[in-house]
């Protein structure tokens, strides 16, 4: 008896904490709590409200408060949203500055509230205390195993939410109305458009995926494409679309480290694919690049890249940047890590390139993530049958942040056009206008 009126004082003080949070700073978000009550009380079963399943999930977030507590509460349920997305958060948040928010906020209702949760057992499940932290080497083996946690999922996943073509990088938006099968389309054909592919030329995919650009390339430019992954499952497929589509005398795809490949190549295009390769590993892989390219030949870097503030502060060990980057990197994408387009293009000259052309496709991987998650969002009891319940919120609230991140400028992403540095004439068009048509 003495617990239970401690759970229901508990419960109540913690009401009274949410209904002065909901009237100083979040009037348009009400909040659902494990007995059922709701923050405010006359709250109408279709308005958006963030639910709390019990309240060992308060207990837990008040002792460690960071990304990996709320990570762990959100897969499992015990947080939610009801008639909501992360997006609807996002335009509903506070406006007013966080230094006005903090000056009225009632503090002392703050601490003796949450002070009360202190000794309450967290419960559970944490799966993601499991997932281990990821090596960062450059190591082939340590490539192969990051490469494997994130891709080799099941196909069956990727094809809930990527386009037809099974294309995993930013789409490209001729129209922002239109569908994700032609942007993804529309993408490849920049792509060849940009490395000036003629027929009977060499091209290298790095990180080919399931082979959408070899095979776009080799179709409608005739160029014999070679692509190198080290995901089985993509390997797999690319390999049966290679031969379901008849090209295998025109492409080949290959299971092997990139820094392993031999011979050369008119055309090399990395595609969303250095995001993996790390920082310590930059040298290695433009040396690589540099090495595989033939003289004059061209190299397409299309990278997701931070702010270069942002970078600064990162490297430097700004908790608030680094917050949501490392749960990226131990959770969705182990290994990777992301530069800025200042370092990119640094390194290319470093290594013997010649930069022609920076184009940022930032509001492109906006709307190409916000159709993933919807995609997803709307195929979730499938995506879910494949890869389970906590997996699937994971990589929905995943979608949902990059896609936040996109809009409000914290990240973006650059195509950055490189030759193989030559003397005299690099035979590429005195305008862009063959890019546009």
């Amino acid at each position: 008896m003495p617990e239970a009126s401690n759970a229901a004082r508990r419960l109540d003080s913690f009401r009274r904490l949410l209904s002065h949070i909901h009237e100083r700073i979040l009037p348009d978000i009400g909040f659902v709590l494990w007995d059922g009550s709701t923050v405010p009380a006359d709250l109408s079963s279709d308005a958006m409200a963030f639910v709390i399943a019990d309240e060992g999930a308060v207990a837990a977030m008040i002792r460690r408060p960071n990304v990996d507590t709320f990570l762990n509460l959100w897969v499992t349920s015990r947080f939610d949203l009801r008639n909501g997305s992360f997006f609807d958060l996002a335009t509903r948040r506070p406006k007013t500055r966080t230094r006005e928010l903090v000056k009225s906020f009632d503090k002392r209702l703050a601490l003796t509230t949450l002070a009360k949760f202190l000794l309450v057992p967290r419960g559970g499940p944490w799966p993601l205390e499991a997932v281990r932290k990821a090596r960062t080497d450059g190591s082939e083996a340590a490539s192969k195993t990051n490469i494997h946690y994130h891709y080799d999922v099941s196909n069956r996943f990727y094809e809930l939410f990527l386009d037809p073509e099974m294309v995993y990088s930013c789409a490209y938006f001729k129209d922002w109305n239109n569908d994700l099968a032609t942007a993804q389309i529309d993408k490849l054909d920049m792509i060849c458009r940009k490395l000036r592919l003629n027929k009977g030329e060499t091209l290298l995919d790095v990180g080919c995926g399931w082979g959408a650009l070899v095979c776009h390339a080799a179709q409608h430019y005739g160029v014999r494409a070679h692509g190198v992954t080290l995901a089985e499952e993509q390997f797999a497929y690319a390999k049966e679309k290679v031969a379901r589509l008849g090209l295998d005398d025109k492409v080949t795809v290959e299971l092997r480290d990139y820094s392993r490949l031999e011979g050369s190549f008119d055309k090399i295009a990395s595609i969303g694919m250095f995001e993996h390769v790390g920082l310590a590993n930059h040298a290695t892989y433009f040396k690589t690049i540099n090495r595989l390219l033939k003289p004059g030949g061209l190299y397409l870097h299309h990278s997701i890249a931070l702010r270069s503030k942002s970078f600064e502060r990162f490297r430097k060990g700004g908790r608030r940047d680094a917050a949501a980057a490392t749960a990226i990197g131990r959770y969705i994408f182990p290994g990777g890590e992301l530069d800025h387009v200042g370092l990119s293009v640094a390194n290319l000259e470093m290594h013997n390139f010649e930069v022609h052309d920076v184009e940022a496709w930032r509001e492109h991987y906006m709307r190409t993530t916000r159709l993933w998650h919807d995609r997803l969002s709307a195929n979730s009891e499938a995506a879910e049958h494949e890869i389970g319940r906590e997996k699937t919120r994971l990589w929905i609230a995943y979608l949902a942040v990059v896609s936040i991140a996109f809009a409000q400028g914290t990240v973006g992403i650059f195509q950055t056009l490189a030759s193989n540095r030559i003397r005299g004439s690099s035979g590429l068009p005195p305008t862009r206008a063959d890019l546009y048509r």
